[in-house]
């Protein structure tokens, strides 16, 4: 068989190229993501409001607004809700990071599990 006679997706300079082109694509997008684009991409404020925001917020809005008693009141309640969902979203990941936290600890060493301690309280610092 000719090399003319092959189709295009089977001529090995095709695939090479292909192979070349997403081999390159990989590496600028890893070095992307190590050169700092990672945090500018997620480094975004939270979705929930703080508890000292809510008061802000409830205030400048009921203020502003110039609500009525009962849209102050409609107002409090959606807010409230918000800082009881925040808490409960909180408990969730502290709760599955100790339980990850455990589950690592039972499968090392204890030359590991010292090191994991030692890296884990290193990075919890900052």
């Amino acid at each position: 068989m000719l090399a003319a006679d092959r189709q295009g997706w089977q001529d090995p300079r095709i695939l090479a190229m292909l192979l070349f082109v997403f081999l390159s694509g990989a590496a600028v997008g890893a070095l992307s993501m190590r050169a700092g684009l990672h945090d500018q991409l997620h480094n975004h404020p939270p979705l929930l409001p703080r508890s000292a925001d809510v008061k802000l917020s409830y205030d400048r809005l009921n203020r502003e607004l110039n609500l009525t008693p009962d849209q102050s009141a409609k107002l409090r309640a959606i807010l409230d809700d918000f800082v009881t969902y925040r808490h409960d979203l909180e408990a969730q990941v502290t709760s599955f990071r100790a339980n990850g936290h455990y589950r690592i600890l039972q499968i090392l060493t204890p030359e590991q599990r010292a090191r994991f301690e030692k890296l884990s309280s290193e990075i919890a610092a900052p």
